[in-house]
């Protein structure tokens, strides 16, 4: 599958979180409003640990932030999951 355009946790994370009607300050209980803005602005990228963590306060799978990376248009969504899911039955099957 073909990408487009370079993957963007930044953009991934504040569409999330528009998308959930949250402002920066709702992450102050893992983060600081300062480390949210780097994130969005793509300044710094964060730890499996940090993924984890601003998912559960936007109440969604760590996954989903993960898809929203690598596939920011929801048109593609059903054919990257379904690649991934080949893909780990292909690592599960075979390791």
């Amino acid at each position: 599958m073909p990408r487009h355009g370079k993957p963007s946790f930044a953009s991934a994370l504040r569409l999330a979180r528009r998308a959930h009607g949250l402002p920066q300050e709702s992450f102050d209980q893992v983060s600081s409003r300062t480390y949210i803005s780097a994130l969005e602005r793509g300044i710094k990228q964060p730890t499996l640990g940090k993924v984890d963590q601003l998912a559960e306060v936007l109440e969604v799978h760590p996954l989903t932030l993960l898809a929203l990376t690598y596939c920011p248009a929801s048109a593609d969504a059903r054919r990257l999951l379904a690649r991934v899911a080949d893909e780990l039955e292909f690592v599960f099957k075979n390791g």
